[in-house]
């Protein structure tokens, strides 16, 4: 079965991962702007790692017949240095026409402080600006409930803001239903430790049903596993979830948001072979 994993920091896998998720139908990737695991000190950091996003790692992607998205932002866990973060956005607009460029993310919150806040809100006006397409991080562990909460507020505050043109990420079983009644789409991050297992996002999907809902492995530089959204379609196949219901989440649902964004130039993969694929299963 085709996939798109829609949210994977493919800049710290190596090009082997490519390589296996393409062999399990991985067709496009999404990788939003991110932590690199330390502050990075100047906004030409930021110039040279959206750079990178953004002219190489396509290329990369490429080796593997995968195509690549990306998302620009200054992430939450910086956004406490406020005049560095407001220098990024300043910075951003450099970079939104460049091909494949979806819009701004991943932006949110992290310790849901003040100046997070403000970043938030500055990022999101970014957006508005430029119509832009927004992908959402919320907090993780104890603080990800009280995290959202205060993200659908700030957007539900702008009356700028489409809600089917934003993307709220990593909810979990306490905050899907934030997202969902709100109008947003979201999406549930498979890691194999911290928020959700296939199981578990399996659970969640028979609980408030294929609609406006996504999954993704993340694949970051931490405990984590590119081949999450796979092993997400097995599990849905062992409840007895047909195909054509499985596709919806991991293939439809995607590429339906994605192509809000101008940006979004997506060439379909050869049905025909997938169709011949399935017959001989």
């Amino acid at each position: 079965m085709y996939y798109i994993d829609p949210h994977v920091h493919m800049i710290s896998r190596v090009t082997d991962d490519y390589e296996r998720m393409a062999r399990m139908g991985c067709v496009a990737v999404s990788e939003p702007a991110f932590w690199a695991g330390f502050d990075r000190g100047s906004v030409d950091g930021f110039r040279d790692y959206f750079r990178q996003l953004t002219e190489f790692e396509p290329t990369r992607a490429s080796w593997s017949g995968i195509q690549h998205f990306s998302w620009l932002c200054i992430n939450a866990k910086e956004a406490e240095n406020v005049s560095l973060s407001r220098e990024v956005i300043a910075m951003i607009p450099e970079f939104m026409d460049k091909p494949g460029v979806l819009g701004i993310g991943e932006i949110g919150l992290n310790k849901n402080t003040k100046n997070e806040a403000t970043i938030f809100r500055e990022h999101v006006d970014l957006a508005m600006k430029t119509r832009e397409l927004i992908l959402i991080h919320t907090p993780h562990l104890q603080d990800k409930y009280k995290g959202t909460r205060m993200i659908v507020d700030m957007l539900l505050e702008d009356d700028r803001i489409e809600p089917e043109r934003v993307l709220i990420d990593h909810v979990e079983e306490h905050t899907v239903r934030l997202a969902k009644e709100e109008g947003f789409w979201c999406a549930m991050t498979l890691y194999p430790v911290t928020k959700c297992t296939p199981s578990r996002a399996a659970d969640i999907i028979e609980m408030y049903g294929d609609d406006r809902i996504m999954v993704n492995s993340a694949g970051d530089w931490g405990p984590s596993q590119p081949l999450a959204v796979p092993d997400f379609i097995q599990e849905l196949r062992k409840r007895g979830m047909p195909d054509s219901k499985i596709k919806k989440i991991v293939y439809d649902n995607p590429l339906e948001f994605f192509r809000q964004s101008r940006n979004f130039k997506f060439t379909a993969p050869d049905t025909c072979v997938e169709e011949r694929e399935e017959v001989l299963e």
